[in-house]
């Protein structure tokens, strides 16, 4: 790797260290701080399906930022919008505030994580092609999730003693506070490599011209189609599980008040998630097909969620929770390659975006579902639901397999950029 393009990486994985330390304060406690206020399961959950509204109903306007504007300026939009935003939670925790400002604060919420999703990540492919790099994606995705389990390691952990120290409140002020860091991080060595922003339409056009592109390259395009309409389903049941197994896991435990195991058994996701990114590169190497990989991880996160819903036994469940967290970690980098090499470089942030779009729908309309099973039946019983939920997209992924797309077996970054 060449000393430009080395840099990019480096810049890359600092921004998602900054980022996954910053959110990882509270992934281990976050559902037992929404319940802390006052909430029930379902108005928590309720809570975390308005935040993906607002990743859903922002998604498109701020790819419009991320491809007019630039990939840096959205990410310091971003930075800056989570870091009020989270202030905000706070304090609705300390006047346990009524559901409907949870609601309006956590579509705010939202829109911060939307200037992130495919502007990071398109700032990295197209920074890469500019320096020339030769390397291949799942290998610099797979050190982002090495990078990124580290700090959920160590976000989780420490915000899990941090809350039994103190109280639920302070992992989210220390949350704020990391983000403010990023700011100024990104502010001084982020730069835009390899892409020009065009500026020569109006927002309305713009926002218009986005959606366009993104249903040009997106949905029109079989193989990308197909990827994109399984978002859902294993998205927003992954967003469910993370958030359920807090309280899950320390009802397993005994102790509903042991927030320190909270942020362990986060902690121990994250080391399952350095060690798939470390192998995903490898594992890959074991099949001719990327959708190979990324199918099959699917169906192992299905039979584990099964698995994780009818065991009594805490231990049991911390197993199965380390192999969730491998498989899920081991798919990603794949299904990222394979993504990013099926779109053009200018259309990239705004393909990249609609995908989280339709991922961030399936939080909407599933967390909740879910939430309310728990709240009827329990916990457990809500986990094998969402097996049963995530099992649909796994059929639609079969379908882009079918396509037989050149990027489902090779590399092919070039191409992706000539077609």
């Amino acid at each position: 790797m060449n000393p430009a393009a080395r840099r990019v990486q480096r810049i890359y994985l600092t921004l998602l260290l900054g980022n996954t330390l910053a959110a990882s304060f509270i992934w281990g406690i976050n559902t037992l701080f929404l319940l802390d206020a006052g909430l029930t399961n379902f108005e928590a959950f309720a809570a975390n399906a308005f935040f993906t509204a607002g990743m859903v109903v922002f998604e498109i306007p701020t790819g419009v930022v991320a491809d007019t504007v630039g990939r840096k300026a959205s990410y310091l939009l971003g930075t800056v919008t989570l870091s009020v935003t989270t202030a905000l939670y706070w304090m609705l925790w300390l006047w346990h505030a009524p559901f409907v400002w949870w609601a309006l604060v956590s579509v705010l919420l939202g829109l911060g994580f939307t200037f992130f999703s495919g502007a990071v990540d398109a700032w990295l492919v197209d920074a890469l092609a500019a320096t020339e790099y030769t390397g291949s994606l799942e290998a610099v995705f797979g050190r982002g999730l090495v990078v990124t389990g580290i700090a959920m390691f160590a976000g989780s952990v420490l915000g899990g003693v941090i809350a039994q120290a103190t109280n639920l409140g302070v992992p989210f002020l220390l949350r704020a506070g990391v983000l403010v860091v990023m700011f100024v991080f990104a502010a001084v060595v982020m730069k835009d490599i390899g892409f020009t922003p065009d500026r020569s339409m109006g927002p309305l056009k713009a926002t218009r011209n986005v959606l366009v592109q993104s249903i040009d390259h997106g949905l029109r395009k079989r193989s990308v189609r197909y990827v994109i309409l399984s978002a859902p389903f294993a998205s927003g049941v992954g967003i469910y599980a993370f958030y359920a197994l807090q309280p899950y896991l320390l009802e397993l435990y005994g102790d509903p008040t042991a927030y320190s195991v909270a942020g362990l058994a986060a902690a121990i996701l994250s080391l399952a998630q350095v060690a798939g990114g470390v192998l995903a590169p490898r594992i890959r190497g074991l099949f001719a097909r990327r959708t190979t990989t990324v199918i099959g991880a699917s169906l192992c996160s299905v039979v584990v969620l099964v698995v994780l819903g009818i065991t009594s036994l805490f231990w049991l469940a911390v197993v199965f929770l380390v192999v969730w967290g491998f498989v899920f970690a081991v798919a990603g980098p794949v299904r990222q390659a394979y993504l990013n090499d099926m779109i053009p470089s200018k259309q990239r942030a705004t393909v990249l975006s609609f995908d989280s779009l339709f991922g961030s729908l399936g939080g909407v309309f599933i967390q909740p579902a879910l939430g309310r099973a728990a709240d009827a039946w329990g916990y457990g019983t809500s986990l094998v639901i969402g097996g049963a939920v995530e099992l649909i997209g796994i059929p639609i992924l079969y379908l882009s397999r079918r396509q037989r797309d050149p990027a489902d077996t090779d590399a092919v970054r070039g191409e992706a950029e000539t077609r």
